[in-house]
């Protein structure tokens, strides 16, 4: 790990501490030291010389992707691409590491759980995936994941203690699950731009499986009020910018239920003064991509899509490509205007994605395009997602999409 300063080091302890503090019941802090890696104005970026005044903050970028969902097929694949000695899931994310490492921050939804470092590892219905691949995210750019969501019990506590065990020794941050009382009450901690960033994870459901004994709090289920006090929560420890990670919606279906829409109405239109609670809403779980909408002044995306997965069939069994689309989220957040204001979203960017299946490849649909401009199933799948991100008018509140 590189180092740090005392100061940075003691700041960013005192609001796990504060923001655990403030969280119900046994909930307590834990002084996990943040993971991060390489200087972009994160964390680990040297900080000037003991008396020099600070760097002043700056914009800075923040990217989001869909569900890591590994069925046997990418199992298979990762297997291959690492020439028969374990599993190599880096190939498969390479065709997006350069948007997501250049970014200032890089956040990923881990949707399964990992098995024991020699498996056995399985697909659907309940998965356990090999461990490498939160070395490959890591190595992909990201900073954190959220591991909140419907499979995060499909192996108990001990898919959910290996999953965090792999985070830590790869170096990634994680929100939504844990393996204490203290981590679980613990959001992600980072830091871009001079600004401290906390993220916090939640999901619908967990497949019926109850929570495992004597740990009430192993995953963390969506509750409007427990969110926002959360948030508020971390806001009062310090942190510049609240993102809130939600695993919801209804498989399948482009447009956000009822749920989504009420549950983003609520969590957005929460301020504490003047100032919202929550800065950034990023969903996962439909499996196709949904669309991404301004509400109360605050960006929500209803849903990314698979960002990993192998050949996808909905819910009258029958093979669905958009199961294999998705977009990427950049959000540009601006340091603010005045004190006390918050950091606004001065540009937002989507950047359709997508699963080529057969070579077990995740791709840049705008680049892939740019290589090969007359492949109709390229062009035929970034239409569909531009389609969908926009289809509640996000582009009349300055959503585009971009090509890198």
């Amino acid at each position: 790990m590189t180092q740090r300063t005392t100061r940075r080091t003691a700041a960013l302890a005192a609001l796990v501490l504060a923001v655990t503090a403030g969280c119900a019941g046994e909930h307590r802090a834990v002084t996990r030291v943040p993971h991060h890696h390489r200087g972009s104005g994160r964390l680990d970026t040297p900080s000037p010389a003991s008396g020099a005044a600070p760097a002043a903050p700056r914009p800075f970028t923040l990217v989001a992707t869909g569900d890591v969902l590994p069925h046997t097929s990418t199992i298979q694949r990762a297997a291959a691409d690492a020439g028969g000695d374990g599993y190599d899931f880096r190939p498969m994310l390479a065709g997006v590491k350069p948007i997501v490492s250049r970014a200032d921050l890089a956040i990923c939804h881990m949707e399964t759980v990992y098995g024991p470092d020699g498996g056995p590892f399985t697909g659907y219905p309940a998965f356990t995936s090999p461990p490498q691949i939160a070395a490959a995210l890591k190595d992909t750019g990201y900073d954190s994941c959220s591991t909140a969501s419907n499979h995060s019990l499909d192996d108990g506590a001990e898919g959910i203690a290996r999953t965090l065990r792999a985070f830590d020794k790869a170096g990634l941050k994680h929100t939504g699950s844990g393996r204490t009382a203290r981590e679980s009450a613990s959001p992600a901690l980072l830091e871009a731009g001079g600004a401290k960033v906390a993220q916090l994870a939640y999901t619908y459901d967990t497949n019926g499986y109850a929570m495992p004994d004597g740990q009430p709090w192993a995953v963390h289920l969506i509750d409007e009020q427990k969110i926002i006090a959360d948030a508020r929560a971390a806001r009062k420890a310090g942190a510049d910018i609240v993102v809130v990670s939600v695993h919801w919606g209804t498989e399948w279906q482009t447009e956000p239920d009822e749920q989504q829409l009420r549950l983003g109405r609520a969590l957005t239109a929460s301020k504490t003064g003047d100032r919202p609670d929550i800065d950034l809403i990023l969903g996962t779980h439909a499996h196709i991509p949904q669309p991404y909408e301004k509400v109360n002044g605050t960006w929500i995306v209803y849903g990314e899509g698979d960002q990993i997965a192998g050949e996808m069939f909905n819910n009258n069994d029958e093979r669905d490509a958009r199961g294999n689309m998705s977009s990427i989220g950049r959000f540009t957040f601006a340091p603010p205007v005045r004190p006390g204001a918050r950091w606004e979203v001065t540009k937002a960017e989507f950047i359709p994605q997508w699963i080529d299946v057969d070579r077990g490849r995740v791709m840049d649909l705008p680049e892939a395009l740019k290589a090969a401009p007359d492949r109709a199933d390229y062009k035929d799948a970034e239409a569909e997602i531009r389609e969908a991100v926009l289809s509640r008018g996000a582009g009349k509140d300055g959503l585009t999409m971009a090509d890198r």
